[in-house]
């Protein structure tokens, strides 16, 4: 009896085992082969491994050129970012299931509170390592830990509290300000010499014409080919005796194979209150890059919206403990997906893992560190000038009325602080905040305080504690010009209303939509209620619509 047992339990264990097994392998994709892909590709789906790996190689090359420009302009080590970019990229895979075509790379969100937490001004071919890197790690750690928070909070109650609080007209606002705050930087490499700023110029028009006249998928490597080409003037231009050349003496020191530098994180709440706001830039980010693919794939992602925050916040934390710059789903490697039609993340995966073989390769990186200051300007000039106007396409995407003086002061004044604050910070004790962490608290909180619809929030809040309603509240405002704003009041009562009520959706980024949502949700409201009173013979006052919304 007893050997029949362990015989049954052993069986236990073998199924068990194999279950999970089988799990495992049914939560990635199978990736079905596609021979003939000229109408595209989806993501559990794959092309043969010739030109899978060559589709992987593009997506590095297009992920390149800003996933090494960001650390070296916060002083960090461009192998190490390389590192962890593919990791990061594999923990998304993971957390995802394979099921969202993206590539993690270096974000730019962190740059402005790196430099001013660290007070690191990047000098190309002087010293380029930030002495405050450990600081700098704990920030950056600390944000991934506040990003973890946000994707468990969206894993079990949902977006829209989020897209709530950070509208496109806030989040544009940022983006805008993070764009004209970095400028400055790139403006002080171009005036390095007289030489450097016409190479700037050069570098400029030179990464303008890749991306408008190149063929295919050249057009998608602007930085790299723009950046590649200027190297090679300002070599030849060097070497004929016209430019100061390129010092190629760290190349020689360096070694061809190790591991990239890795520190550890030194946790300080300076660094802390500066860098962890962030984490909300990283998941407007995330938001409107998988809106993106959604778009171009034909299937809604917006499911995966809590599993693809929960990979960016993981790879963003194990950055930041081993002294790397905190990672962000990448547009570039959108734009590659935007020509091919390929969606395979199959192709991701293996790009993920040549950028990890990129970065333990000591010399190239020593490589990446003689990049002149001309080059290095011209190309900031290209990137942060195309981040600054990113946030004003989310606002004409969004059809954000900036008639309306909510929208316009909320953007006006986060702008406005974003690029003043250079080298300013507000503290209190320990607790500081520069121009770009005052940009996003200032666009939140005023974009809140200026609501339109107070009246209705202070009906729903008085309603939910003593369940009366105060009814007619709309009629102290009965002036004949109050007609437009009575429509504005009601569209924004909305916001709130389709938050306490799971039946509705709200959608942020295309508001259109939600009015005629939320006229339908209004009708059937209306016909529930005069079911109601028909039934009870009585008559009713008027009640706002968030109470109509609740009774049904």
């Amino acid at each position: 009896m007893i050997f029949l047992k362990v015989n049954e339990n052993k069986n236990d264990l073998n199924n068990n085992f194999k279950n999970l097994i089988n799990n495992i392998i049914n939560y990635f994709p199978k990736y079905k082969l596609k021979e003939e892909y000229g109408n595209g590709v989806l993501p559990d789906e794959r092309i043969p491994w010739g030109p899978t790996i060559l589709l992987a190689f593009q997506h590095v090359l297009a992920m390149f050129g800003s996933t090494v420009v960001g650390p070296l302009l916060m002083g960090f080590s461009p192998n190490t970012a390389l590192l962890f970019s593919g990791i990061g990229t594999i923990i998304f895979y993971i957390c995802t299931g394979g099921k969202v075509p993206s590539y993690l790379g270096s974000s730019f969100a962190f740059i402005g509170v790196v430099n001013s937490a660290t007070g690191f001004i990047y000098i190309p071919g002087g010293n380029s390592s930030n002495p405050n890197i450990a600081q700098a790690s704990g920030g950056i750690l600390a944000c991934g830990l506040v990003y973890l928070g946000i994707s468990m909070i969206v894993i079990f109650a949902g977006t829209k509290w989020l897209e709530f609080l950070t509208p496109p007209v806030v989040t544009g606002a940022v983006v805008v300000a993070i764009g004209l705050h970095l400028s400055t930087s790139a403006i002080s490499q171009v005036a390095t010499t007289g030489f450097d700023a016409w190479m700037a110029l050069v570098t400029v028009i030179s990464v303008c014409l890749v991306t408008c006249y190149a063929p295919g998928p050249l057009k998608r490597l602007p930085i790299l080919i723009g950046g590649l080409t200027s190297y090679i003037l300002y070599l030849l231009l060097g070497l004929g005796g016209i430019g100061p050349g390129i010092d190629f003496s760290g190349v020689g020191n360096s070694k061809l194979v190790g591991s990239p530098p890795i520190t550890a994180p030194i946790f300080e709440s300076t660094y802390i209150s500066l860098i962890a706001p962030v984490a909300i830039i990283l998941a407007a980010e995330n938001i409107g890059h998988l809106k993106a693919v959604s778009t171009m794939t034909g299937k809604s992602l917006d499911k995966m919206i809590g599993r693809t925050f929960l990979g960016d916040s993981i790879a963003c934390i194990l950055a930041g403990s081993c002294g790397s710059i905190g990672t962000t789903t990448y547009a570039e490697n959108i734009g590659v997906m935007s020509i091919t039609k390929i969606f395979s993340t199959l192709s991701f995966l293996i790009a993920a893992l040549i950028a990890i073989i990129l970065g333990c390769l000591p010399i190239f990186g020593a490589i990446i560190q003689t990049i002149p200051p001309g080059i290095f300007g011209g190309l900031s000039i290209v990137l942060f000038g195309i981040t600054g106007i990113t946030g004003a396409k989310l606002w004409i995407e969004a059809n954000v009325d900036f008639t309306k003086p909510r929208n316009l002061l909320t953007a006006g004044i986060a702008v406005v602080l974003g690029t003043g604050m250079i080298d300013v910070v507000v503290q209190w004790g320990n607790l500081k905040i520069d121009g770009i962490g005052c940009a996003t608290f200032s666009s939140i909180i005023l974009y809140q305080l200026l609501r339109d619809d107070w009246l209705k929030i202070f009906n729903f809040i008085f309603s939910k504690i003593t369940n009366r309603k105060i009814n007619n509240i709309e009629n102290d405002n009965s002036d004949s010009g109050e007609v437009e704003n009575k429509k504005e009041l009601n569209v924004e009562g909305q916001e709130l209303n389709n938050l306490n009520n799971p039946n509705t959706t709200i959608d942020l980024i295309n508001p259109n939509d939600n009015n005629n949502n939320n006229n339908n949700n209004n009708n059937n409201n209306n016909n529930n209620n005069n079911n109601n009173n028909n039934n009870s013979g009585s008559s009713n006052s008027t009640a706002i619509d968030i109470d109509n919304n609740n009774s049904n």
